[in-house]
């Protein structure tokens, strides 16, 4: 069974998001940021070279396969900013409702610009994401 090659490590998640080339993603990486370390009140690790994630829970699906993987976590990627709500989306749908402009892939929140968006709905949405998370694997 293969390692998963995104793994926690010692990296400065500073160094990592002031090394991101798009200015305007690097302040809105910079607002997620603070807003993850407030919810959270953990200290942001490096996943991998491009994850800001913040505590950890273990996985083990059916086939074997098992690791580690932040409660929340976000990545400022070249296309958007990503936001990794890890419970999934089908326990929020009234928040993405009003949440503005955005896409989804399994447990991704893919923003173009913050401002594209209401914070205060997406501070709601990434409270209860790491609540059910970290209820479920505490």
């Amino acid at each position: 069974m293969k390692d998963p090659k995104t793994k926690q490590n010692e990296a400065s998640v500073m160094d990592f998001l002031n090394s991101v080339e798009n200015e305007k993603r690097k302040s809105d990486a910079l607002v997620v940021l603070d807003l993850m370390k407030t919810i959270t009140k953990l200290e942001p690790k490096m996943l991998g070279n491009s994850l800001v994630g913040f505590g950890s829970y273990h996985y083990k699906y059916a086939s074997g396969r098992e690791g580690d993987w932040p409660f929340t976590a976000f990545s400022p990627r070249k296309q958007n900013l990503t936001i990794y709500i890890m419970d999934g989306f089908q326990n929020h749908q009234d928040l993405l409702n009003q949440l503005g402009k955005y896409s989804t892939g399994k447990s991704c929140l893919y923003i173009k610009k913050l401002e594209d968006v209401d914070h205060k709905i997406l501070e709601k949405l990434i409270i209860s994401s790491f609540n059910r998370m970290n209820k479920k694997y505490k």
